[in-house]
């Protein structure tokens, strides 16, 4: 009689629940950003936007240049040793918890996100120094509760926290619902936490033409919004400079500084 294996069961769980017969968000972009963790559809999407708006490779690319730099800024000149990563995405390079832990090896990454291909990567791909933590959780954007609660098991939320959350609130078509989700989520850090959004922008026509045909791909949509609106984000909290811009001219270092259609900020809670 064989003994079940709880690892292999897990595995084909996951592949049963991974749907390649059209776009998938993390996929696109992991394609976008010279990953191999993609499939037909994925790609044949992103060749389709490539033709409508090539800038939208840029923005994937230099969007994780913006992430390491705000996560640099915030371990190095502010002292955060936590980060709560929402919307993890497939991993790539130079994720939160290598940028963190390079910089501060003690630092703790907690992970967020419902994917079960994200899933599968995540557990075998992030892990952490001996001094510090990285962890995974498999919990929805729309339930910050939960999220705290399944973050408390690695970071403690009595101390400042760095919530990242890049490249996904567009996934959340009402704009007052978005900011209410982040607004829970900043409610249940203390004073010192910082918060790090980045989102494409309705800043050309062809970033919106893109946005219309990823949209109607079969993959969930996903929606561009103002410059204006990125900025709302962080009402009542106290911006770094140089506050809400571009992701490329975000305290740039010798890096690509090609103007983007995306946006973003870093900002602490008073």
């Amino acid at each position: 009689m064989s003994v079940p294996d709880p690892q292999a069961e897990a595995a084909a769980e996951i592949r049963a629940r991974i749907d390649t017969s059209k776009p998938h968000s993390a996929r696109f972009w992991n394609y976008f950003v010279g990953g191999k963790d993609n499939y037909e559809k994925d790609r044949e999407l992103g060749n389709h936007i490539k033709g409508i708006h090539p800038g939208l490779v840029d923005v994937a690319r230099l969007s994780r240049q913006f992430l390491g730099r705000a996560v640099r800024h915030l371990a190095t000149e502010q002292g955060i040793r936590q980060f709560l990563d929402i919307g993890t995405g497939l991993p790539t390079a130079d994720n939160t918890h290598e940028v963190a832990q390079r910089a501060a090896p003690d630092s703790r990454i907690v992970y967020v996100d419902n994917d079960p291909l994200v899933l599968a990567h995540a557990r075998a791909l992030l892990t952490s120094t001996p001094e510090g933590a990285t962890s995974y959780i498999d919990a929805d954007l729309y339930d910050p509760k939960a999220i705290l609660k399944a973050a408390s098991a690695t970071l403690d939320l009595s101390r400042p926290v760095a919530l990242m959350i890049l490249n996904t609130l567009g996934h959340v078509a009402d704009y007052g619902q978005a900011r209410d989700l982040v607004a829970e989520l900043m409610a249940g850090l203390p004073s010192g936490s910082y918060l790090v959004i980045s989102d494409s922008t309705a800043t050309s026509t062809g970033m919106i033409a893109a946005s219309d045909a990823y949209n109607k791909s079969g993959a969930i949509p996903y929606h561009v919004r103002s410059v204006e609106e990125i900025g709302g984000f962080f009402d009542g909290l106290e911006l770094v400079e140089p506050g809400v811009s571009q992701v490329t001219r975000w305290r740039p270092e010798a890096e690509d500084t090609t103007p983007v259609d995306a946006y973003g900020a870093v900002a602490r809670k008073p």
